[in-house]
């Protein structure tokens, strides 16, 4: 399959999942540029990477934690090798639900960090997808495209437009401010800027001046965006991901390093969650619209209590 008459070969790799990760349209379509690997996760990790070296644009779609977690030594070997591979991964995170906490991916970005070359990007909604495909097909290095199960609405503006519409020019390591406010800072992991939004209206309706953030690249961290989330007194980070190798011990470290500083709440994943609705989890979890609220105007109130 190739983009265009001068444009590169692409090879898909599946493992028994085409249906579930959305690749067999493109399977029915490039026949011959589709890979069926069956159950055999370590051999296609190494086989896409190895491929990736080459011209070829090699892509891997599966569940996260068969992406990441089950074949992290052919991935680390994939950075090792400076192959080209691009990681679609679906089913990631406490939002795969029903499937247990055997398939709870909730280490991709720990794991991928913990290599010296990987780049982990969590889409905020399908626009944002859709741009970040295009950037990463289009760019050398291994990327890690990660999502969840459950469909996510399509992020609005103040205007009820698409924010990454039309207009949207996809930044790699920037972040996208989606409401502004003075009081506190509430910095969503992409994938969970969809619950953050709604905690957002919930907040903003009570009077509450919160400033939305959108981190969709956690791998980069640019310093005028840690400028701007200290700005506020404090910062709340939301994230679908154990909190101890996440988004929010990421940002801390950064923040520390640039001789920055603001109090830090890390809402996401403290234990291995069960069996369930991926709504029911987050609430079990306090990572639901409902949780961010409480733990929002607790910290708010007890700002007003100190003064």
């Amino acid at each position: 399959a190739n983009i265009g008459p001068d444009g590169p070969v692409f090879a898909v790799f599946d493992c028994d999942l085409a249906k579930s990760v959305k690749t067999n349209s493109f399977a029915d379509t490039f026949p011959n540029n589709f890979f069926q690997m069956g159950i055999t996760e370590h051999n296609t990790a190494e086989v896409a990477g190895s491929l990736s070296a080459e011209k070829a644009v090699a892509i891997w779609s599966d569940f996260g934690m068969f992406g990441v977690a089950e074949t992290y030594n052919q991935q680390r070997l994939n950075d090792i090798n400076h192959a080209n591979l691009k990681l679609f991964c679906t089913h990631s995170g406490i939002d795969v639900g029903e499937d247990g906490k055997t398939h709870q991916s909730i280490d991709y970005f720990g794991l991928l960090n913990s290599t010296f070359g990987w780049k982990v990007i969590t889409p905020a909604d399908p626009n944002q997808t859709d741009r970040v495909a295009r950037y990463v097909l289009s760019r050398p290095g291994n990327f890690a495209v990660i999502m969840g199960r459950s469909v996510i609405p399509i992020i609005t503006d103040e205007n009820g437009k698409p924010y990454f519409g039309e207009g949207y020019t996809y930044r790699y390591g920037r972040m996208e401010t989606i409401r502004d406010g003075e009081d506190l800072t509430l910095l969503c992991a992409g994938n969970m800027l969809a619950t953050g939004l709604e905690a957002w209206r919930r907040l903003s309706d009570s009077g509450k001046h919160i400033r939305l953030v959108c981190v969709s690249d956690w791998s980069d961290i640019h310093a005028d965006d840690l400028r701007m989330l200290s700005a506020t007194p404090q910062l709340v980070t939301l994230e679908d991901h154990n909190v101890k190798t996440g988004l929010g011990t990421t940002i801390a470290a950064a923040m520390f390093e640039q001789g920055m500083s603001t109090r830090i709440t890390k809402l996401g994943v403290t234990h291995y969650a069960s069996s369930g609705k991926a709504k029911d989890l987050y609430r079990m979890l306090g990572i639901d619209a409902d949780g961010v609220v409480r733990t929002i105007n607790a910290k708010l109130e007890a700002v007003s209590s100190r003064v």
